[in-house]
């Protein structure tokens, strides 16, 4: 019985809510805590219980990168986040939202990560894919980070406004 409770307790844990991931991820850039929480609460999800959050999960996996002292440790993070990150783009090619975390992951690492072959890529879809996003917060928080991010051309920049 006691094992029934938990795993209905389990399964009746809400998702939480993409606005609240969102919020934590950028802050996951700056705070080491904010990263750990936000790796805590997408614990639960993977690219085949849900893509997005799955991506989410992988983007601060690789940003705890940045938090730990050891060569070892930063690139074990990495390297498990990058796989998270490239199953669930597999699981959801469509989602221009993956798409962006995952070009914002290799706008900002290192070069000799050699993690930098879907910018191209990406951001062509992105900027494609742009018009019919649903989310008017989303929709301008990818372009104001895509015109700062150096990746785009003047006529690109001029086709965003």
């Amino acid at each position: 019985m006691a094992c029934m409770l938990g795993f209905s307790m389990c399964c009746l844990a809400a998702v939480p809510s993409i606005a609240e991931v969102r919020l934590q991820y950028r802050k996951a850039a700056t705070e080491e805590n904010s990263c750990k929480d936000l790796i805590a609460l997408l614990a639960p999800y993977n690219e085949k219980n849900d893509p997005l959050l799955s991506g989410y999960k992988a983007g601060a996996t690789m940003m705890m990168a940045k938090y730990v002292f050891s060569p070892f440790g930063k690139l074990s993070y990495f390297n498990r986040g990058k796989k998270m990150m490239e199953k669930a783009i597999e699981a959801d090619k469509e989602n221009a939202e993956l798409r962006f975390l995952r070009f914002g992951v290799q706008t900002n690492i290192p070069f000799f990560l050699g993690y930098k072959n879907d910018i191209e890529t990406d951001k062509s879809f992105i900027l494609q894919s742009i018009s019919h996003l649903g989310d008017p917060q989303l929709k301008q928080f990818i372009i104001s980070y895509l015109n700062r991010s150096g990746e785009l051309t003047n006529i690109e920049k001029q086709e965003l406004k």
